[in-house]
């Protein structure tokens, strides 16, 4: 018999961004189980191969578009919830038996009950992907962080699974929540290499040897830690930072509190969207800075793991899940001197840090590995 798996919660195939809508594209580029038919909700602006309300295949997947009203932060909380009624009027139509709603990140918890109900009326399963402690980002008004907080706790009171992406996560909520019905699959990651030769962003800024940071311009990822940690050791290479400052007004905050623009070395380089130049920069970096503090299994980090030998992490329970003994740990008072003992590593050691890297994500986080896991899971439900 057919298993129909609806996933609500990414923004739709084909995937444009990173975070659950890679994850989707990747679960159903990787299906092998027949018995599974995946239907997967999307925004119709995101969506390049469909109209509004319109259905498209894509990698044998049935993609739904889903019109959203443009309602401010609340168009989030509305598209899982219409995404959510159009799936169950494509059950009712089809005449579906038993499908498995998968809903990810906990936005929707406020209203979760409502659509539990709804689903368990018609046999459905309910599993919840929660991503990281949304709640705990700054980025959030405090009402906001209020809300993300309630609506995890629901998400995590309604669910018949939730499925971490991380140990850590999964121990946070047991802490929070008590004993709860879960897995743990994690995030994956592709090992691919670059074919380039040279990179347009670092010939632009004329940046030879360099450390990289990558990653969301929100202040959790701790770039004031990795900035001014970087600015008072005595490293000989550049700092290059990719990610998205333009027109960010805590980029003006940063550079009063660290006074960046006094250091040569660090070079805002905005955004690489070409994976495969971004894939080449993560390879010739002498050592990738990672300060990301609140999640799961960061998918940048599994990209560093693969592509660059040294890399230095902050030294949380969700980033000693995901890396294990592969790379260099650092607490945020000690980076400086981190840093410059970095110096003394030799060729073999580096070598020996990148295999161990390498092995880790070929056991761990290959997409071949995580889908599989999903696709057991679906069927056993």
């Amino acid at each position: 018999m057919m298993k129909h798996i609806f996933i609500i919660g990414s923004r739709g195939l084909p995937a444009k961004y990173g975070g659950f809508e890679t994850f989707v594209e990747e679960l159903v580029k990787h299906q092998i189980n027949k018995n599974i038919k995946y239907h997967v909700a999307c925004q119709s602006e995101n969506s390049t191969l469909a109209k509004a309300g319109a259905h498209f295949e894509y990698f044998n997947a049935d993609c739904y578009t889903i019109k959203v009203p443009n309602i401010g932060p609340a168009r989030v909380i509305a598209y899982d919830c219409l995404a959510i009624n159009t799936a169950l009027q494509i059950i009712k139509e089809k005449q579906i038996h038993a499908p498995v709603f998968i809903i990810l990140g906990n936005t929707i918890g406020g209203l979760i009950s409502h659509f539990a109900k709804k689903i368990h009326a018609i046999g459905g399963t309910l599993f919840v992907n929660p991503d990281g402690l949304e709640w705990k980002r700054t980025k959030w008004s405090a009402p906001v962080r209020r809300y993300l907080k309630y609506a995890e706790q629901k998400m995590v009171q309604h669910a018949d699974l939730i499925i971490s992406d991380n140990q850590g996560i999964l121990d946070y909520l047991t802490h929070t929540y008590g004993k709860i019905h879960s897995e743990v699959i994690a995030y994956g990651t592709a090992q691919n290499y670059s074919d380039l030769t040279k990179s347009p962003t670092l010939v632009k800024y004329k940046v030879d040897s360099y450390a990289l940071i990558v990653g969301r311009f929100v202040p959790e990822n701790n770039y004031e830690a990795l900035i001014s940690g970087f600015m008072a050791s005595h490293s000989p290479h550049d700092l290059v930072i990719i990610t998205n400052y333009e027109g960010n007004p805590y980029y003006e905050t940063l550079l009063k509190k660290t006074h960046f623009d006094q250091d040569s070395r660090i070079k805002f380089v905005g955004t690489v969207y070409d994976q495969n130049e971004l894939r080449y920069i993560r390879e010739n970096a002498v050592f990738y800075l990672h300060g990301h503090e609140v999640g799961g299994t960061n998918p940048g980090l599994l990209e560093a793991l693969w592509s660059t030998p040294v890399n230095v992490v902050l030294d949380v329970n969700f980033n000693r899940e995901s890396a294990c003994d592969s790379v260099i740990y650092f607490k945020k008072s000690q980076l400086t001197s981190v840093i410059d003992g970095l110096s003394v590593l030799t060729e073999i050691q580096k070598d020996k840090l990148h295999q161990k890297a390498q092995t880790l994500v070929k056991e761990k986080y290959t997409w071949e590995k995580i889908c599989k896991q999903y696709e057991t899971l679906f069927l056993k439900e």
